[in-house]
């Protein structure tokens, strides 16, 4: 992953120890002096969220530990790898888009973020500006245009 996708991690592991978790303990007392928690639906709520956030941090804590961060800044050249920026023209349309190879659990479309495992990343891998790459879309085949390959 990248360490923007790494920072990323670490911010949402930090705030779900330091303002979820002890959010939920609190919202569970509250609850239990509520009296009778077979029929409180605040309680069975709150136990609900905090399994949800345990579980979370139980993820977290495990794909920071096997973490592999890349510098993206270090890499260069021509042909697509991780990290690296792409700039693309539609064959059919003329559309241009630009996206960011990373990793799957910093990928956002959106943002013009890629998982590195998607059909387009996977298309991109290994190619240089100027070639032209067949993506298998939902909606049939789509050609695009590698216009320009930079790491940033």
């Amino acid at each position: 992953m990248t360490a923007e996708g790494y920072q990323a991690l670490d911010a949402e592991l930090k705030r779900l120890k330091t303002v979820e978790r002890p959010s939920v303990i609190a919202a569970i007392s509250e609850a239990r002096a509520h009296g009778d928690l077979s029929e409180n639906a605040e309680y069975h709520a709150a136990k609900e969220r905090q399994s949800f956030i345990e579980g979370r941090l139980l993820e977290l804590e495990d794909k920071i530990a096997r973490a592999q961060i890349i510098d993206v800044s270090k890499l260069s050249g021509k042909q697509v790898k991780f990290g690296a920026t792409v700039n693309l023209v539609d064959e059919d349309s003329g559309d241009k888009s630009k996206y960011k190879i990373v990793g799957e659990d910093e990928s956002d479309v959106k943002a013009g973020k890629i998982s590195i495992t998607s059909p387009i990343a996977r298309a991109l891998i290994g190619k240089q500006e100027g070639d032209i790459v067949e993506v298998m879309a939902p909606g049939g085949p789509k050609s695009y245009e590698i216009v320009k390959v930079k790491f940033l």
